[in-house]
């Protein structure tokens, strides 16, 4: 019994033995041992093409893969596969049966509620603005007059009921349309409504298009300027030049980082980098909630006096919860960020070095911190400096009046002692980056300048783009220096000129240090707004929170809704800047007129009693029909008026002005038949 009991287990157990040699994700056991006693390689793998070799035993021999296992084989197997699988779990095997499972992590209430908490802190940390009042009941108003739809002449308006404030007070440049025109001004129509609720203007930087209509807008209505001394130095020189000396009482000289009592308005002066000196935001505490407005920025980090963005203050009403942001969107194409001032001086370094005779340098005139480091790598060359240019002498003046330009006198000369000098000892600052007719560089390009002639050894710097519209105007320019011979450093140089508006990972910047509820862009065309929109959606703001506007359009800001509730009237005046008198529209219309359509002159005599013509008409033309063509054309309008004056009618020829008008709209429908031109026509009767 104990025999066959023996013989049973022996049995089973090579059963066993054959049923896990079966399973073929089985690794094998380095603790196996074959019924010889001896140990199994566990390196080895089974060869499934190897014959068995018959001196082996039959418990070396394959199992049939065709033959059933008994009832005793299948429970042992299974019980041994148990066995397997409960050693694996217990030991942590990796080897055979089934895959470990990992324990089920548990989350504990304690842990679930730091979660909960956290992501709250981080809703409220994005999303500061949800800290305001909804039912506060407050609400402003905000109207930009200019700066939208365009690049320059920049004018807004912030109302309450009881008080109003104007956001700088800015001209743009015409078009190549505007014969004659010099400077646009906003119309001021709409101040004029609201003139007894204005309490101050509001300066953010010294800038044309920011500073450049206040001198016209005081010949209309004054109101007391708040801004830095740099701005309001410059308006000054403004005031002076339009015979406004004492307006200068309406001045207020603000400190940055406090606020500012204005009616219903705290406002605060936030310094911000740009491509002038002392540019500054601006934090609007208002009754509906804070507003935060741009100004014209960009975020360098290495700027020339060394007076970094405030982003600090950003941070600041960011974390209290801004109901509004309005942002600088020219640039809002731009991918990446705007370069560092500092890099154009790196670029002035090569030039200088390159250069072997005089160097003439044109910038914005502004632009205070482009023009010192190209009078800063003049000194360090050896280089007197001259600086020519109505306005540019004005500037750098006043700025190294204030201290922020601090070169000794002993390395300026005049343009009547340029002469005393070698070539490679000069360097002339000065106006016309615009390619403007009146500016210096353009009279010293084609030799209307009184002292300077450039010579084919000048090395002229254009440090500037070309502002949109004035792309024509300086490629003229371009071509006049080219012609004398002299280099031009223009495009040519990457880092010759970079700009002072934010690219969009500045925008991004701003967008996320304020987190606002609601996004105004501002300071651009219709696509360049569009896009800062895109811009701001993507950093968390709901486009139904983002409203497009453009001049005229009045917004009414709540801490519960943003809307358009009404358009204002907006538009251009015309300014000759020669005199700085308006020029009135109907005369732009008649110079463009002139200019596309030319003008026809109809001189005519008649009959006072019969109403037939006395004599031939004399017809004059001008940029209408060619020389060769005058006498058929004359022909034509003759025809015409005799025509008119058998058939005409005693009511339209009562008076000499009746009379006028009716041959106009003959000559009119005439020109328009064979010319499709809308020429200027004046016609001149006599009765005889």
């Amino acid at each position: 019994m104990e025999n066959n009991k023996g013989n049973e287990n022996n049995q089973a157990n090579e059963n066993n033995s054959n049923s896990r040699q079966g399973n073929p994700n089985r690794r094998p056991n380095p603790h196996r041992v074959n019924s010889e006693g001896q140990t199994q390689n566990p390196s080895r793998k089974p060869n499934p093409n190897r014959k068995p070799n018959p001196s082996q035993g039959s418990q070396n021999r394959r199992p049939n893969d065709n033959k059933k296992p008994s009832t005793q084989q299948s429970s042992n197997s299974a019980k041994s596969s148990r066995n397997k699988s409960s050693r694996n779990k217990s030991t942590g095997s990796k080897g055979g049966g089934k895959r470990r499972r990992n324990e089920p992590t548990i989350v504990s209430d304690e842990m679930k509620k730091s979660i909960l908490a956290n992501k709250e802190i981080q809703e409220a940390r994005l999303n500061p603005w949800k800290q305001i009042d909804l039912n506060s009941g407050g609400k402003v108003r905000f109207t930009p007059l200019g700066g939208l739809g365009e690049i320059g002449g920049n004018i807004a308006v912030l109302e309450t009921e009881t008080t109003a404030i104007l956001i700088d007070v800015g001209m743009s440049f015409p078009d190549e349309s505007m014969h004659g025109v010099d400077i646009l001004v906003p119309d001021f129509s709409y101040l004029h409504v609201i003139k007894d609720k204005i309490k101050a203007i509001i300066i953010t930087h010294a800038h044309e298009d920011h500073i450049g209509a206040v001198p016209y807008l005081f010949k209309e209505l004054k109101f007391p300027i708040y801004g830095t001394p740099l701005a309001l130095a410059m308006i000054e020189n403004k005031f002076n030049e339009h015979g406004l000396k004492n307006d200068t009482s309406y001045f207020n000289f603000i400190l940055k980082r406090q606020q500012y009592e204005v009616g219903d308005f705290k406002v605060e002066w936030m310094h911000m980098t740009h491509s002038i000196i002392d540019a500054c935001s601006l934090a609007i505490e208002t009754p509906a909630g804070t507003l935060i407005h741009t100004g014209d920025f960009k975020i360098d980090h290495t700027p020339i006096d060394g007076y970094t963005a405030d982003l600090h203050r950003y941070a600041h009403y960011g974390a209290k919860g801004v109901l509004c942001l309005f942002s600088d969107s020219t640039n809002s194409y731009k991918s990446g960020f705007t370069k560092s001032e500092a890099v154009v001086g790196n670029t002035f370094d090569t030039l200088y070095m390159l250069a072997k005779g005089r160097l003439l340098m044109s910038t914005f005139s502004s632009n205070v911190h482009r023009i010192y480091q190209a009078m800063d790598r003049a000194v360090k060359h050896n280089r007197k400096i001259c600086v020519i240019g109505r306005s540019m002498e004005r500037n750098i003046e006043v700025t190294r009046a204030l201290g922020y330009v601090d070169i000794p006198d002993k390395h300026f000369i005049e343009a009547h002692e340029i002469n005393k000098y070698a070539d490679n000892e000069i360097m002339i600052v000065t106006t016309g980056s615009q390619g403007e007719d009146m500016a210096a560089l353009f009279r010293m390009a084609t030799n209307e300048h009184r002292h300077i002639k450039l010579k084919p050894t000048d090395t002229i710097i254009i440090s500037a783009k070309a502002i949109p519209g004035n792309e024509a105007s300086v490629s003229r320019m371009m071509n006049y220096i080219v012609k004398t011979g002299a280099t031009v450093r223009y495009q040519d140089f990457e880092d010759i000129h970079v700009s002072g508006h934010a690219a969009q990972e500045e925008q991004k910047l701003i967008l996320r240090l304020v987190q606002p509820k609601f996004f105004l862009p501002v300071h651009g065309e219709y696509n360049h707004i569009a896009q800062h929109a895109k811009t701001a959606v993507k950093c968390g703001i709901s486009e139904r929170n983002i409203l497009l506007m453009s001049d005229g359009d009045q917004v009414e800001i709540t801490p519960k809704y943003l809307k358009k509730v009404k358009t204002v009237k907006t538009g251009k005046t015309f300014i000759d800047n020669q005199n700085n008198r308006e020029i009135q529209d109907d005369v732009i219309i008649d110079r463009q007129k002139l200019a596309s359509d030319g003008i026809v002159n109809v001189i005519v005599q008649i009959s006072e009693q019969t109403h037939k013509l006395i004599g031939k008409p004399i017809v004059m033309t001008h940029g209408l029909v060619p020389d060769k063509e005058d006498k058929k054309f004359s022909d034509e309008v003759t025809q015409l008026i005799e025509t008119f004056l058998i058939n005409v009618k005693p009511d339209q020829v009562l008076t000499p002005k009746i009379a006028e008008n009716e041959i106009r709209l003959i000559v009119r429908k005439h020109v328009v038949r064979i010319k499709k031109l809308y020429p200027i026509i004046i016609p001149t009767l006599f009765y005889v």
